[in-house]
């Protein structure tokens, strides 16, 4: 792929990861298109140019809007955290304590996820609330 930036050798890579690191490549130019568009429509005093700029941003944040659906689709941990997190009410930090978070069916190998992880859970210690 031209311009890709891998970090491990492609011939190391399956399929499924080089879509995926694609699909992620695109999210992110998409989001720093809109970062982008944001910043040249507040500094435009043109409202023709402006006009112009926020009918594209728009297409830029429907093109990640179904890049992660993508995502979710076909990557089981994104779709995990996007049922945990995605319209939830209240404090976002709070949604773990709330029993809403996502059951994950656990592998048959204990040892790693279906994702790469080492399926060890989380890692931050439960204080009690404290830090949030």
């Amino acid at each position: 792929m031209a311009g890709e930036v891998l970090h491990e050798e492609r011939a190391q890579l399956t399929p499924e990861i080089l879509d995926r690191h694609r699909a992620l490549s695109v999210m992110i130019e998409e989001l720093e298109a809109i970062d982008w568009y944001d910043q040249r429509i507040q500094a435009s005093d043109d409202q023709a140019l402006k006009s112009i700029l926020l009918n594209n941003r728009e297409e830029e944040k429907e093109h990640f809007a179904m890049l992660l659906e993508w995502l979710r689709r076909n990557d089981a941990g994104f779709e995990r955290q996007l049922a945990t997190y995605l319209n939830m009410e209240g404090p976002i930090r709070d949604v773990e304590n709330s029993g809403r978070v996502a059951s994950s069916a656990a592998p048959a190998d204990a040892g790693a996820g279906s994702d790469g992880s080492l399926a060890i859970g989380s890692l931050r210690a439960d204080r009690g609330g404290a830090g949030r």
